[in-house]
């Protein structure tokens, strides 16, 4: 196992005037055996960032180092990682088995060794049963399993997963999130696992990186990105639904955005004036849209509740009030966060 040191990474396509930086300055340390997980929109670089990490994409300025040891210039081969892909890149007319012991035989690992080391992998996988049928034979979940027990038999020192959970319907994605952790926690092989997924990168993630346009916006664990996000982007990405941000919000100082989160809005007989426009009924909770109109102001608040409170009325009126130590400030120019004295 290894750590991974990244030091002012920056990517650019093209040179001169021309040249477009997707890449800019990061700067991360991620421990040995830390699952980390880079997420952001599409387009946002984590993509490229694991990619430069593999060795599958060049660096332009900074460093990469996996286990102490400068890797720069090394070939994806040389640097001792394994990596998952979005879309299995499985072998069609080759067995499990053998799909699996690939890598091992070019490697010229001995026979005996490649069988230990496949049998272990599939036991880990629970997918002993299919080590003889092809890929055509099994599901979307069974053959990302496959694609990760590739990935295990190598035994590298860092796993690199590229939105590997992308192909999977709701219910396999969640199943297979179960396995990837308890993965980590058989093997403690340091990861870094890409996604656009906010559920994924909450659920898998010790500590998390968020991207937009290339650039690391936060890195923390998940409760210190939900509960104080670095900036109004991670506000609003991080949050399903997003962080209600409030340019106009009463008392709030000038040049301010007053952040909450619809679960710390509580509907009371005094407060916030809104206007319902919409109610969706999601199960164990509701959401509440409501039209705020005060001053300049003329923005949408989303009221998280339990399905057990009584229903607003589409149309109606109803008040609801911050809950005092759950309100974030920004500065409306950087849009960073900022604390106010108390």
């Amino acid at each position: 196992m290894a750590s991974i040191q990244l030091n002012k990474v920056i990517k650019r396509y093209g040179a001169g005037k021309t040249a477009n930086q997707v890449i800019h300055g990061v700067d991360a340390d991620i421990y040995d055996g830390e699952f980390v997980v880079i997420v952001g929109p599409s387009g946002c670089g984590k993509s490229t960032l694991l990619r430069m990490v593999a060795g599958l994409e060049e660096i332009t300025e900074g460093e990469i180092s996996i286990g102490n040891r400068v890797v720069n210039n090394l070939e994806p081969s040389e640097r001792d990682i394994a990596m998952v892909f979005q879309n299995y890149a499985l072998y069609p007319h080759m067995s499990v088995f053998d799909n699996m012991a690939y890598g091992l035989k070019i490697a010229k690992v001995p026979t005996d060794e490649i069988r230990t080391r496949v049998d272990k992998a599939a036991k880990i996988l629970e997918i002993g049963p299919f080590l003889t049928r092809k890929p055509r034979e099994l599901s979307g979940g069974q053959r990302q399993r496959v694609a990760m027990g590739r990935a295990i038999v190598r035994q590298p020192q860092v796993f690199l997963f590229d939105e590997p959970l992308s192909n999977l319907d709701a219910k396999l994605r969640a199943q297979t999130r179960l396995e990837i952790q308890k993965l980590h926690r058989e093997l403690g092989i340091t990861s870094l696992f890409v996604t656009h997924d906010q559920v994924e990168a909450m659920t898998l993630a010790q500590r998390m990186m968020v991207m937009n346009a290339g650039v690391m916006e936060q890195f923390g664990t998940p409760e210190e990105v939900y509960n104080r996000p670095a900036t109004t982007f991670v506000a609003g990405f991080m949050g399903s639904p997003p962080m209600n941000l409030l340019k106009n919000a009463p008392d709030a100082p000038p040049n301010t955005i007053v952040g909450v989160r619809p679960e710390h809005l509580d509907i009371t007989p005094t407060g916030w004036g809104l206007r319902v426009e919409a109610v969706e009924m999601l199960g164990a909770e509701r959401l509440t849209y409501g039209r705020w109109t005060h001053g300049n102001a003329d923005e949408m608040v989303i009221i998280r509740t339990e399905e057990s409170n009584v229903a607003a009325v589409v149309g109606s009126t109803i008040c609801v009030t911050p809950r005092p130590h759950r309100i974030h400030h920004f500065d409306a120019t950087t849009q960073k966060r900022k604390e106010l004295a108390q």
